[in-house]
């Protein structure tokens, strides 16, 4: 195949193995091509292709589609969320769709959880519109898309400490929207965790408070092309 960006690649082979730190040495900091490094918190290191974004020119972010990774990277990734979210002592996971839902069960497991409340965006006749917030994307772009709560899981909510769980927060839109919408519900949201945590827009669409309660095993800046390659891109440049 013929690619014509010399700093991009195809995403077919990515997100299927986990490298030793050796394999990294003397590649783990910019400029990238192809692929940005991250360490997890076992050492081993992922290899997140880059994404250029529609615009502006020259801008691109490290790119994770967890429906796509290996069992191994899921399993990895899922049991470092349930590690680090550990400590805030979640009594019930909320998995949001759709890549969140890839990790979701391994970090109820992870918790020693027996199951986990799936959100879903197929709205079942029985559902209540009461039950449901519009949430928006920037790697789907356009109106948004209504997400819900299947009211015969919502007892399984009352009373209880909940986290969330989703695959990346980038802009938060679906984070915030999600953790309004339940807060609003009277359930107790203890945070959020995340297998990457994306810039740092995501920080202010959320507020201090919630922010400081959205943990990540990885983060990413996004990214700027320069003539040798991908660099992190400066906040407010």
């Amino acid at each position: 195949m013929d690619w014509p960006d010399a700093w991009t690649r195809p995403t077919t082979d990515c997100w299927q193995t986990l490298d030793p730190p050796s394999a990294w040495q003397g590649r783990l900091q910019p400029p990238y091509r192809h692929a940005c490094p991250v360490v997890l918190p076992d050492g081993r290191v992922l290899a997140l292709p880059i994404r250029r974004l529609p615009s502006p020119p020259g801008r691109a972010v490290a790119s994770l589609i967890a429906n796509q990774a290996s069992f191994e990277v899921v399993a990895a990734l899922s049991t470092a969320m349930g590690s680090l979210a550990a400590g805030m002592q979640p009594e019930v996971i909320v998995g949001l769709p759709t890549l969140g839902m890839v990790f979701a069960p391994g970090v109820a497991q992870a918790l020693g959880h027996s199951r986990w409340v799936p959100m879903g965006y197929s709205r079942k006749f029985w559902y209540d519109e009461a039950l449901s917030t519009t949430v928006r994307s920037i790697t789907t772009p356009g109106a948004g898309k209504a997400i819900y709560l299947d009211p015969n899981q919502r007892p399984l909510l009352q009373g209880r400490r909940t986290l969330i769980v989703d695959d990346v927060v980038s802009s938060a839109q679906t984070l915030r929207q999600v953790w309004d919408l339940l807060q609003g519900l009277g359930v107790h949201v203890v945070g959020a965790v995340v297998a990457m945590r994306q810039g740092e827009a995501w920080r202010d669409a959320l507020g201090p408070d919630r922010a400081q309660r959205v943990l990540g095993v990885v983060d990413s800046a996004h990214l700027v092309l320069r003539d040798d390659g991908w660099w992190p891109q400066r906040e407010g440049g």
